[in-house]
């Protein structure tokens, strides 16, 4: 315990330098007026963060457990998330001791000023506005709208020039039509991010002792050690930066985790309300039901 309270202190402070550590600064493109890049995992931004500009996020690897705003899920490759200007936001790979998820992010960013400027040249651009709103609250993209946007996504950065920029239209436009049915909005509507540098670097601490424990056991005091807080302003402070307390990110993390397992595992239900990290299965079908609307069996029956 004290060496892992050490550990994080380390990281704290090695955050907290500058004070915005986790506030990703977005550098400019003089030659595009959209950014793309892609990345490994682990890598050193691929972390909880929050920017201004809007993000368009590919998954093109792997699987594990994405956080948008106060929204927890699992993620498998295929994801297409937008999120919104000032939206906090992460995606932590499954990984086994050491393992490099080569290239495993594609991503697009631009700024929202950008867009509305050149719609008061280019009006058609302001069918996208409706979705620009919408990903205040993150939206993930599924069926056909996810297959068609990640195609788009990789083609602009293979791209240049003005063909470039087409592809860039491309995924606005399959963004702005893409059927109610095929968009997620995740984070809830009222969430209000409250990320400075320091609390973001905090919460950061905070996600990394909640991803690795999930599944056994989670200590509100052994975290507040972490970040060097009592309990009671650690459990405050949580909330004001994330929007939920913190037991109640631990439990959605556990439930997220069950869903992944009853659609992708044969496992009984029994044996996956302890793998999760719930101590007995009266409990784990009370809170899945309350989450899902169903029990974990309705939940398992509806795929089959």
């Amino acid at each position: 315990m004290a060496q892992k309270a050490s550990d994080a202190a380390v990281r704290l402070a090695e955050r907290l330098t500058g004070l915005h550590a986790n506030r990703e600064v977005i550098p400019h493109d003089p030659k595009h007026s959209v950014r793309w890049h892609e990345h490994d995992y682990p890598s050193p931004i691929a972390r909880w963060n929050y920017h201004p500009e809007y993000e368009i996020h590919l998954i093109r690897k792997g699987t594990g457990r994405f956080i948008v705003g106060d929204y927890l899920g699992t993620f498998e490759a295929g994801q297409v998330t937008l999120i919104g200007s000032g939206l906090p936001h992460d995606w932590v790979s499954d990984l086994e001791p050491g393992e490099v998820i080569e290239k495993r992010d594609a991503v697009l960013q631009f700024d929202g000023e950008w867009l509305l400027r050149c719609a008061e040249l280019m009006p058609e651009l302001l069918e996208a506005e409706e979705v620009l709103q919408q990903s205040a609250r993150g939206i993930q993209f599924t069926g056909e709208t996810a297959l068609k946007a990640a195609d788009a996504i990789e083609s602009v950065g293979v791209a240049t020039g003005m063909e470039r920029l087409h592809h860039v239209l491309r995924v606005f436009t399959i963004f702005a039509r893409s059927p109610l049915a095929e968009r997620r909005l995740l984070a809830r509507d009222w969430f209000e991010p409250q990320l400075d540098g320091e609390a973001a670097a905090i919460v950061d601490i905070a996600l990394e002792y909640i991803f690795a424990n999930h599944s056994g056991t989670v200590r509100l005091g052994e975290v507040a050690e972490l970040v060097g807080m009592t309990e009671p302003t650690f459990s405050k402070y949580f909330r004001k930066s994330t929007g939920q307390n913190f037991s109640e990110m631990v439990r959605k993390l556990r439930l997220a985790h069950a869903c992944r397992l009853l659609d992708q595992t044969d496992i009984p239900v029994s044996s996956i309300c302890y793998d999760v990290g719930f101590s007995n299965l009266s409990n784990f079908n009370r809170h899945f039901q309350t989450e899902m609307g169903m029990t974990p069996r309705a939940y398992r029956a509806r795929t089959i």
